[in-house]
């Protein structure tokens, strides 16, 4: 090709990139599965409690050691400092093996969005519930659409892509929020939509930003002891 023909192209291609809008910013990706990108927000700096609180203010009580949040029954929820609407959210648990225990009170503890909507915390292996209450669920709205744990005491990891509700000046919903959710790699909810508050929902309104919030399963009848960890807990905004 001659060199004018070439010049000629390459015009072509940057005419059309340019009707295609700005060139995306650069974003430097995780140096490691887990890890956060450039433009994360950690919410859990692996030291300890900083940017954590109970519902009544205080600071958070969960146990830190070797970058392991350990938040045994009794610690009362806890929820970040940090408020976000739209949102990419990664965060890592394992549930403490107990055989004793089944359904409901067998490694159970939640990841709320906004404070507001439960992503469901539970061990997943060989322990059958309700659909809507089974790990990987968004309870109250949605099943998930397989199961995807691994065994108690091991990592897990939710990646969560959250679209806050809509809302009008006046405070009315104008359009549903929606929540795409991988466990462990494997997509178990999908475009899910949040049109209301879910059950244990602690904000006044699904209009507001919220933070995210660790429930402690304590305030439950017959809730036995239970010991939670939490590792690598970052959010991008996606506002």
């Amino acid at each position: 090709m001659r060199p004018l023909a070439i010049l000629f192209a390459a015009a072509l291609v940057l005419a059309a990139q340019s009707k295609d809008g700005p060139q995306p910013r650069a974003v430097t990706p995780p140096a490691a599965p887990g890890q956060p990108p450039s433009d994360a927000t950690v919410l859990f700096n692996g030291k300890d409690m900083t940017g954590w609180r109970t519902r009544d203010g205080g600071p958070g009580r969960c146990n830190v050691q070797n970058g392991e949040m350990s938040c045994p029954t009794g610690v009362g929820d806890i929820l970040t400092e940090t408020v976000f609407g739209d949102a990419q959210i990664h965060i890592e648990f394992a549930v403490p093996n107990m055989p004793n225990q089944k359904g409901q009170l067998k490694g159970n503890s939640g990841v709320y969005l906004h404070s507001c909507y439960e992503l469901q915390i539970l061990d997943g292996i060989d322990n059958p519930t309700y659909a809507n209450g089974a790990i990987g669920a968004l309870y109250g709205f949605s099943a998930p659409l397989v199961n995807a744990a691994r065994p108690s005491e091991q990592w897990q990891a939710y990646d969560i892509v959250f679209r806050a509700p809509r809302c009008d000046a006046g405070g009315n919903l104008t359009a549903p929020g929606s929540a795409t959710v991988m466990l462990n790699g494997v997509l178990v909810l999908d475009h899910v939509q949040i049109d209301k508050k879910g059950p244990g929902c602690q904000a006044k309104s699904i209009c507001e930003r919220g933070p995210l919030r660790l429930q402690d399963h304590s305030g439950f009848k017959d809730a036995p002891h239970t010991v939670m960890k939490f590792r690598n807990i970052w959010l991008r905004n996606l506002e």
